[in-house]
């Protein structure tokens, strides 16, 4: 069978939110702006900083893109608050990947469903395995019970398929809102429930960290 993307487990029951945008009205531009923001979380990080802003600034000014000044500023802004957060080190330190492949087999509301997606940074160490994901809607959500359930869904599939590969390790899961910049820990137990759709709603009171 052909495998889901886990943001889209399944696509019709778990819809996307829409981001908010000062693009607002352009749905192509708003999710350009997304596309371009984990561009350069993939890239930057691999370069010496001394450079990354100069590197950011010539990427965004390609043409090919078509944004202009304050948008350009923006997006340079958004990224380099995640880039110079000092709690986010070691999710973009030595050892840290981006774009990590990944396929494997689930289940999913009680049946077995074959998932295929790609890790926006995954970070490995003895004891855990840390998944992180960046999600650029605007404005983020500032409580675990404003996630969308597409989101849980997606990382409790990175978490089971995970957790396949690396059973002795601690599998921990996070998102990462590039507005404000935050990262927010989803509770095991949350992710387990997201792979059981017609189960009982999670109970209240489950704050982000």
């Amino acid at each position: 069978s052909r495998p889901l993307a886990p943001s889209r487990l399944p696509p019709e029951n778990l819809p996307e939110p829409s981001a908010l945008s000062p693009l607002a009205g352009d749905t192509s531009k708003r999710f350009q702006r997304g596309k371009l923001i984990h561009r350069l979380l993939q890239t930057l990080p691999d370069l010496d900083p001394a450079s990354r802003e100069e590197a950011a600034r010539r990427f965004l000014a390609g043409p090919g893109h078509g944004l202009d000044a304050a948008a350009q500023a923006e997006i340079l802004e958004a990224v380099f608050a995640v880039l110079g957060e000092p709690s986010f080190a070691p999710i973009f330190g030595p050892g840290a990947r981006a774009e990590v492949a990944i396929v494997g087999r689930i289940e999913f509301a009680g049946k077995p469903t074959l998932v295929s997606g790609q890790i926006d940074r995954l970070c490995i160490t003895d004891a855990r395995v840390l998944v992180v994901d960046y999600k650029t809607n605007r404005p983020a959500p500032h409580k675990i019970e404003e996630v969308s359930p597409a989101y849980l869904a997606q990382m409790a599939a990175y978490r089971a398929v995970l957790g396949e590969i690396h059973p002795d390790r601690e599998i921990v899961c996070a998102l990462l809102w590039t507005d404000g910049p935050a990262l927010m820990e989803l509770p095991p137990e949350l992710l387990e429930r997201a792979l059981r759709p017609d189960a009982a709603p999670a109970k209240p009171g489950l704050h982000a960290p």
